[in-house]
C-alpha cells in the first residue's frame, strides 16, 4: 500500500507522528515542545497529517468495557480475486477488532472479539462465514496477551522522550481493568464522538451531548485513569519508514513458552504478543525498517532463543481495521466502479 501523502513526509511531520502515537490527545504546544519546532508550524502540519489520512486519532472503550469476552485469531482464504473484498466485509463488523490482508498460506487475517465468551463464537462466524469470496476458515483462540505496544514509533525517535519515559505497553492484566459498570450513558455518549475525531474538544463534546465542559473533561479524564479508554493513532507504518510488518506464529516448546515471551516482548519492534491455543504458538506481530531487519531478527535473534520450534509468517500488505477503528487510507485500494 502507497499512500500519496507518505513521498511529502517530512522529518518533522514523522516526529509529530510519533508525539501523537504516545499521546493522540496532546496539545499542539505539548507536542512542538516534544518535538522542537514552533507550536504554530506543529499545528498546521499535524492537522495537514490528519486531513491527507496519513493518520487518525480515535478514542475507543476498552476491552472490558462490554462486559466477559474471548479473541478469536481468524485466518481465511479467499476465492481468486476476492480477498480485498472478503477484508472489507470483515472490517464493516462490529466484533471484528483487526483485519488485514497478507502474503502467505492465507489471503486475510482478523481478530474477531466474542462478547460473552467463546460460547457463542457459533453464532458469530454462520453470517461470517457466508460472506461472497471466504474459501476456508481456520480460528485459534487465543489464549493470553503479553504485549500491545500502543507507541511502537519511539524505537526510531526515542531521544525525544528521555531514557525515564514510560513505554506505553498493554498486556492482559490491563485489558482487564475496566468492566461496564464503570461507564453510563453520558460516558458512552463522549466516546462516540471520540471515535469518531479522537482529538474533538472538550468544549464540542459539550456541546453535541448537552453537558458542560468541565463535566466532559472530567468524565474523560477519570475513564482515562481508569484504563477504560484506549487513544489510538493509526498510521502505515510506512509513514515512519518501516517498511515490513510482518505477522509471526512461533511455535514454543510447552515447558518454554512463558520464558520466550518475555524475551520477545523486550524488542521494541514487537508491536504485539499474545498466546494462541493451537500448537502451542505465540502470535507475533514485528515492525522493522526494511525486510533485511526483519531477515536479521529471524536468523540472529529468533532462531537462537531457547524453546523455538519454528514459525510460519505473513506479511501484512493493508490493514483496514486496528482496535475496532477503520483507517482512513484502505478505501483507496478498492477497484474503481466499471464506467
Amino acid at each position: 500500500m502507497k499512500h500519496p501523502a507518505l513521498d511529502k513526509l517530512t522529518d518533522l511531520d514523522k516526529r509529530i507522528v510519533v508525539a501523537l502515537q504516545r499521546d493522540g490527545r496532546a496539545s499542539w504546544r505539548t507536542i512542538a515542545e516534544v518535538v522542537g519546532a514552533p507550536v504554530t508550524t506543529v499545528a498546521r502540519r499535524g492537522q495537514q497529517l490528519i486531513t491527507d489520512g496519513v493518520i487518525r486519532i480515535a478514542a475507543v472503550p476498552a476491552l472490558g468495557a462490554e462486559g466477559p469476552y474471548d479473541s478469536f485469531w481468524v485466518r481465511i482464504n479467499a476465492t481468486p480475486g476476492k480477498h480485498l473484498a472478503v477484508a472489507a466485509a470483515l472490517a464493516e463488523n462490529p466484533d471484528v477488532r483487526f483485519c488485514t490482508l497478507v502474503t502467505g498460506s492465507f489471503d486475510v487475517v482478523a481478530e474477531l472479539v466474542v462478547r460473552g465468551g467463546a460460547t457463542r463464537y457459533p453464532e458469530l462466524i454462520t453470517d461470517l462465514q457466508s460472506i461472497e469470496g471466504v474459501a476456508r476458515w481456520r480460528s485459534d483462540l487465543i489464549m493470553h496477551v503479553y504485549k500491545v505496544s500502543l507507541d511502537w514509533g519511539r524505537q526510531l525517535y526515542g531521544e525525544m522522550f528521555g531514557n525515564g519515559e514510560e513505554v506505553h505497553d498493554l498486556t492482559s492484566a490491563s485489558l482487564e481493568d475496566c468492566a461496564p459498570e464503570h461507564f453510563d450513558s453520558a460516558d458512552r455518549a463522549i466516546l462516540d464522538a471520540l471515535r469518531v475525531d479522537g482529538r474533538e474538544t472538550f468544549s464540542a463534546i459539550a456541546e453535541q451531548i448537552g453537558l458542560n465542559e468541565s463535566s466532559v473533561r472530567r468524565r474523560f479524564e477519570r475513564m482515562r485513569a481508569a484504563r477504560c479508554v484506549d487513544v489510538l493513532a493509526l498510521v502505515p507504518s510506512a509513514a515512519l519508514g518501516m517498511g515490513a510488518e510482518t505477522l509471526l506464529t512461533v511455535t514454543v516448546a510447552p515447558d518454554r513458552l512463558e520464558q520466550v515471551a518475555q524475551e520477545l516482548a523486550r524488542y521494541p519492534f514487537v508491536r504485539y504478543l499474545a498466546a494462541l491455543l493451537d500448537e502451542n504458538a505465540l502470535l507475533c506481530e514485528v515492525i522493522t525498517p526494511t525486510v533485511a531487519d526483519l531477515y536479521s531478527f529471524t536468523r540472529e535473534s529468533l532462531a537462537h532463543l531457547d524453546g523455538v520450534r519454528g514459525w510460519s509468517a505473513n506479511m501484512e500488505l493493508l490493514y483496514l481495521k486496528r482496535g475496532f477503528v477503520e483507517t482512513p487510507w484502505w478505501p483507496a485500494e478498492l477497484p474503481a466502479p466499471a464506467p
